[in-house]
């Protein structure tokens, strides 16, 4: 058998160990292809996609690609770390150091050879479908046809042979640099139980609860200038929780003969104290890129939906005429005009036109309010599909400002301690308040009846403004027809909502785009690091279960004890991670003054449901490892 010949067969013998090594840069080369095809596409070199959307691509690549190298640097140190007792005995067989070195560089680049080659093909096999994904989130008006991207296929090719290539020369070094039994020694048990700093505990627990408290009180730009103390204060206590404060917790738990002494707790807290030490780290890890991906994503997601969400409920006609001030009202050439593009496109609309009187009142937080009549309002709340009001003779109703109708302001509404001044001398107190968007003004105004309208003074300000209210037209057919009107008149006096939120939605899509696929990308990551921390001890678990089981460890409380390492594994810093997340997406919620709720609980809750999944799978064949060896 040839050294070639041995170093395949190293491969093959300890393809449990380097299956999640092997299918991490897999799917990392495949993400990394995608963007290829995407940054060779003809679309982009015919000119007609814009060009951000190209340089964005390039961007996430790079970031992708350096990522990369340090994942697969990671990877290659777990497996040097985890096969001490193979280097020992080809050692002592007489291998040389030189020939370990060979021997790690060839398996290296063999993985990364057929991972590169894997992740290609697999990438060709569903670059159709994730084009067909990128047209819609991209909002791209051209389609993203199929071709064969032999450029992009090049390109990761060559890069991703550089990156192991340089991998395994990095590796080379080190193990040059450092006598090699040190290194056989740097196995995966623990050097001692990790003593714990009671002061360093509570500095850990102190600063990430003044990080969180911080994050949670402060408001609008106050976030800004305290993001980066509290992600460095955070981050430090994250250090400290796993390698101090963790430690110190398992420690009080098994002083307490109630809890250490029950049933199977003495072997799991035995085990989690002496694998604190060699865990934190990687908790840390884990922990710190999860948190970046949650609030990456979480932080995309809630933005295009601060922008996009509400846009509708808050401007909900169709379209709009609002002319500016001093300008005339809606001539009917233009009525025509705008009639005439929406038959052309085959949008049938049903038309409203309303003159909004604005009064003066004292004390009001602005000099001129919109007082209107109830017929009006009715009018257009039936348009809408909106409960009409009723309003008495001695009464007058507040509509709440509208950009407060989503935020749900607590606050008590000024304009209800403001009385509404009559002709005669009178006044009428508002006794009702109201949430909702029917009337095209964005700020708060008062409803009266119709008699008590007509004994108010001459107004200040007449706006006129007309809608129309689409009844019948595809979407694509409005936002073709909104985009021709509004080069026709100007942008601020034609508004055509659906146009709007298809532009918004075109320029955040790239971004979108590319944040989620570097989210997932670090998230798979973490989760590929868990996978090699584990199975890198299963040898080790192997051996201490089956000494174990030979004192009476039954099946069901092995499989109970493993069920609790390996939660705790996967689940410690993944539950930090969330916490981490929900607390700066709170805070972004804070900026923007808009509730991210519903947007953070399916970020956090998607990635939460991926977790579980893929710990049920791992522990599903690690547990089967472990049963083989003890029982069997």
């Amino acid at each position: 058998m040839t050294f070639r010949q041995f170093a395949i067969n190293n491969v093959i013998r300890n393809k449990r160990l380097y299956a999640a090594y092997f299918l991490s840069s897999l799917f990392t080369v495949m993400v990394f292809f995608t963007f290829a095809i995407f940054a060779f596409h003809p679309a982009f070199f015919d000119g007609s996609i814009r060009f951000e959307v190209l340089y964005g691509m390039a961007v996430a690549g790079g970031i992708i690609y350096v990522f990369s190298f340090f994942f697969v640097l990671y990877s290659m140190s777990s497996f040097l770390q985890s096969r001490k007792k193979e280097f020992g005995l080809l050692m002592m067989q007489g291998m040389s150091t030189k020939q370990v070195r060979l021997m790690i560089f060839m398996e290296n680049m063999l993985i990364g050879f057929f991972a590169t080659l894997a992740g290609i093909l697999l990438g060709l096999v569903f670059a159709k479908a994730i084009l067909l994904l990128a047209e819609n989130v991209l909002v791209i008006d051209e389609a993203l046809n199929f071709y064969f991207p032999l450029w992009a296929i090049v390109v990761t090719f060559i890069s991703f042979i550089l990156l192991f290539l340089f991998v395994s020369l990095f590796v080379s070094f080190i193990l040059r640099t450092r006598k090699l039994g040190d290194l056989i020694k740097a196995d995966k048990q623990s050097k001692g139980e990790p003593k714990a700093s009671v002061t360093l505990a509570i500095i850990a627990a102190v600063l990430l609860a003044a990080g969180y408290a911080t994050a949670l009180y402060v408001q609008a730009q106050q976030v800004i200038l305290a993001m980066l103390p509290v992600i460095i204060v955070v981050t430090i206590g994250t250090y400290l929780l796993f390698t101090q404060l963790s430690v110190y917790v398992i420690r009080r738990l098994k002083g307490r003969k109630g809890i250490f002494w029950r049933k199977t707790n003495m072997v799991l807290f035995s085990d989690l104290s002496f694998r604190m030490k060699d865990n934190a780290r990687t908790f840390f890890m884990v922990a710190i890129i999860s948190t970046v991906a949650f609030s990456a994503i979480g932080s995309l997601y809630g933005f295009q939906s601060y922008l996009t969400k509400d846009v509708k409920e808050l401007n909900p006609y169709t379209f709009m005429y609002s002319p500016f001030e001093g300008d005339e009202p809606l001539t009917e050439e233009q009525s025509e005009t705008i009639d005439e593009t929406l038959n052309n496109y085959d949008v049938q609309t049903e038309k409203a036109s309303v003159e909004m009187n604005y009064f003066e009142v004292d004390n009001s937080e602005r000099p001129e309010v919109l007082i209107a009549t109830e017929s009006e309002y009715n009018r257009f709340a039936e348009l809408l599909d909106k409960k009409e009001v009723d309003v008495g003779g001695e009464e007058a109703i507040v509509v709440r400002d509208s950009s407060r109708v989503l935020v749900g302001a607590s606050k008590k509404e000024r304009l209800m301690d403001v009385p509404i001044e009559l002709a005669d001398g009178g006044s009428i107190h508002p006794d009702r308040l109201m949430s909702t968007v029917v009337l095209p003004e964005m700020y708060s105004y008062y409803i009266v009846d119709d008699e008590t309208f007509n004994a108010l003074p001459d107004s200040v300000e007449t706006r006129s403004y007309t809608t129309w209210q689409a009844t019948h037209g595809s979407q694509e057919s409005i936002i073709e027809a909104g985009g021709i009107l509004k080069n026709k008149f100007n942008p601020g006096r034609f508004q055509a909502i659906d146009h709007d939120i298809y532009t918004i939605n075109k320029s955040f899509g790239p971004v979108l785009f590319i944040g989620l696929f570097i989210g997932i990308v670090f998230f798979v990551s973490a989760g590929s690091f868990l996978y090699f921390r584990l199975y890198s001890d299963l040898d080790q678990d192997k051996t201490k279960f089956k000494s174990i089981a030979k004192m009476g460890l039954t099946d069901k409380e092995l499989k109970k004890v493993i069920n609790r390492q390996t939660a705790l594994l996967f689940f410690a810093p993944i539950v930090v991670a969330l916490i981490h997340g929900s607390v700066a997406l709170t805070a972004l919620s804070h900026l923007f003054d808009y509730n991210l709720v519903n947007e953070a609980a399916m970020v956090l809750g998607t990635f939460a449901v991926i977790q579980i999944i893929y710990f049920g799978i791992v522990r599903y064949f690690y547990t089967k490892q472990i049963r083989s060896a003890v029982f069997y």
